[in-house]
């Protein structure tokens, strides 16, 4: 078989893409796993088939719940038979004979977006690694454990919520005070891997290409062998405003839904269904706040607004609902300056938006 630029592969996937796309829709997973079969017999590599076709179909995916063109069932539903059309291709795609060495692949304790990890612990496989793929949330106590059993080369530790910072942080310190250098990929990390250089990984990579090859340079020792606290690394959680502010997650939630109708008559007239959902997008911009103060980034508070603004448009919601919701959650919060700071700009992200 010819050897592809990713970029010319890509190109040549297309046509595929499209073709698993109509049969995810349709919900006929036969269908669904013809179409990579069919390409693999026509000399389509499997890293191909999974990272330039159903890696891209699955991104598309979430697109499509995020446009509300595809419900929250239609998305699970399509999830999961591209992860079982990933473990059918696992056994039509056997690895080379010789091991390169051990490699654990977990996600984030509270990560249950296990798709990305699965893709790359297939590409590492067929790269030759042992790999041991610890699936969905791996909860960091037991992944150590793990680590002392098996003595991995490395860990690669995937998250794609960006609220699963803290959790990542505390399981990048363990891995490391365990011996075992950390390897960090998901969207959590953001665009750049500036948050898995701000937590301390050894590693970061856009990518399961890029991993596997980062893999194959290696880690060496980790950064962070010594045992140390968070504050060690993030000097500003010094001032416990997001120790502050999470623990008063639930209290925060609920005095900020209870004032929201006076601030936002329209929603007296929400049925209970509408009003949990309310209390859910709220809890969201808590916990987003939150993670922008461990992290002391406002981007990632304002970039989830903006998100969120986007999310309830497409679902006919006004987004200009945020802002008074943002208004009532700065009262409680008046002397935390890092927290006032986040939501002003948060407010000023959302104004173009919501013709404030």
């Amino acid at each position: 078989m010819t050897t592809r630029t990713p970029e010319e592969a890509a190109t040549a996937a297309e046509p595929l893409r499209a073709l698993l796309w109509d049969a995810l829709l349709a919900g006929d997973e036969y269908a669904a796993a013809d179409v990579l079969f069919a390409a693999l017999d026509g000399g389509l590599s499997a890293e191909e088939a999974l990272l330039d076709v159903i890696g891209p179909v699955q991104a598309e995916v979430g697109l499509g719940w995020a446009a509300n063109r595809l419900t929250v069932v239609q998305e699970h539903a399509a999830t999961a038979m591209n992860d079982r059309i990933i473990a059918a291709l696992a056994h039509r795609s056997p690895p080379p004979g010789e091991e390169r060495g051990r490699i654990a692949v977990a996600c984030v304790e509270g990560e249950w977006h296990a798709l990305p990890a699965r893709l790359l612990a297939e590409t590492l496989r067929l790269r030759g690694w042992r790999v041991d793929f610890l699936g969905a949330q791996a909860p960091t106590p037991h992944l150590i454990a793990h680590l002392h059993q098996t003595g991995p080369d490395l860990v690669a530790l995937s998250s794609s919520i960006p609220t699963r910072l803290p959790t990542a942080h505390a399981a990048i310190t363990a891995c490391q005070a365990a011996g075992v250098p950390v390897l960090a990929g998901g969207a959590a990390f953001g665009a750049d891997g500036r948050y898995a250089r701000l937590l301390g990984a050894d590693g970061w990579a856009p990518d399961a290409r890029a991993a596997a090859e980062v893999a194959a340079g290696g880690l060496g020792v980790p950064s962070g062998a010594v045992a140390h606290e968070p504050v060690d690394d993030l000097p500003h959680l010094a001032d416990q405003e997001y120790t502050l502010v999470s623990r008063g997650r639930t209290r925060l939630v609920r005095e900020t839904v209870d004032g929201l109708a006076d601030r936002f008559p329209a929603m007296r007239g929400y049925t209970e269904r509408q009003r949990e959902r309310t209390a859910e997008d709220i809890a969201h911009i808590v916990d987003f706040l939150a993670t922008a103060l461990y992290v002391d980034d406002d981007a990632l508070f304002t970039s989830f607004l903006t998100w969120t603004a986007g999310i309830l448009d497409a679902r006919g919601v006004p987004a200009r609902s945020l802002t008074p919701a943002l208004e009532l959650l700065g009262d409680p919060l008046r002397d935390f300056p890092r927290a006032r700071r986040l939501l002003d700009r948060g407010g000023a992200a959302l104004a173009p938006l919501t013709g404030g």
